[in-house]
């Protein structure tokens, strides 16, 4: 069991702090030196947290630190072996400030370990006070739109469940419209954007997305793209 499967998944956005000061010690690790430097910065100003930072100078030196903040451009085989290697430490716990991540990649991540995920874009003082509070409470953390790749199957979508009628059949019918929607949707990209890049009104992106959901019995567009990227849609 990694890590990761004993907390409570949340989305970054519905995480608020609870008003108590946390005291924590925190290591950043990876990224440039003035990238390191920015982040240990915005640490700094957070008003309920108190920040004790960990230099690691030796690999023994991460044993000290209760969060460790791997600061990484894109999460690569190498940045998953080294989360996973950070996890099986006693009483250590990673997150991840990244500048661009997808939903395939965000659930590697948490699966070897990792207990929160933040963009880079988002490592604002809100944000990264946010994710150590949930951290520290023992949930893990990550953007809503990354959200899907973690939502647990359904019945109806588990392998070894019976499949409903007519199921099968829908999902030989997605169209390239369809799966260029879908793509976008795993991606964050809003309504709005989606129109934009694909050349479609507004109203065409959200007749594509009900359609979806309403044929495969989905609840909303997140579901919607956590199902496509499990039957390899997209």
């Amino acid at each position: 069991m990694t890590t990761a499967s004993v907390h409570t998944l949340r989305p970054l956005e519905s995480v608020r702090p609870t008003g108590a000061t946390l005291h924590l010690r925190v290591a950043v690790q990876g990224g440039d030196a003035l990238t390191r430097a920015g982040l240990r910065s915005v640490l700094d100003t957070l008003t309920d947290v108190q920040v004790e930072h960990v230099e690691v100078e030796q690999p023994g030196d991460l044993a000290q630190a209760e969060v460790v903040v791997v600061v990484l451009e894109t999460v690569s085989a190498r940045a998953v072996d080294a989360v996973r290697r950070l996890a099986s430490r006693p009483g250590c716990r990673p997150v991840l400030v990244v500048g661009e991540v997808s939903t395939e990649a965000v659930a590697l991540v948490v699966q070897a370990g990792a207990v929160g995920v933040l963009r880079r874009r988002e490592a604002t003082a809100e944000g990264v006070g946010a994710l150590l509070h949930a951290v520290a409470s023992g949930e893990a953390v990550v953007p809503v739109d990354l959200l899907a790749a973690l939502l647990p199957r359904t019945s109806a979508e588990h392998p070894s469940a019976p499949a409903r009628p007519g199921h099968v059949l829908a999902l030989t019918g997605v169209n390239d419209r369809e799966r260029s929607v879908l793509r976008l949707l795993g991606e964050g990209a809003d309504t709005r954007e989606i129109a934009r890049r694909l050349a479609y009104s507004e109203r065409t992106v959200k007749v594509v997305v009900q359609d979806l959901t309403r044929r495969f019995g989905l609840r909303n567009r997140t579901h919607a793209v956590a199902y496509a990227v499990r039957h390899g849609l997209i």
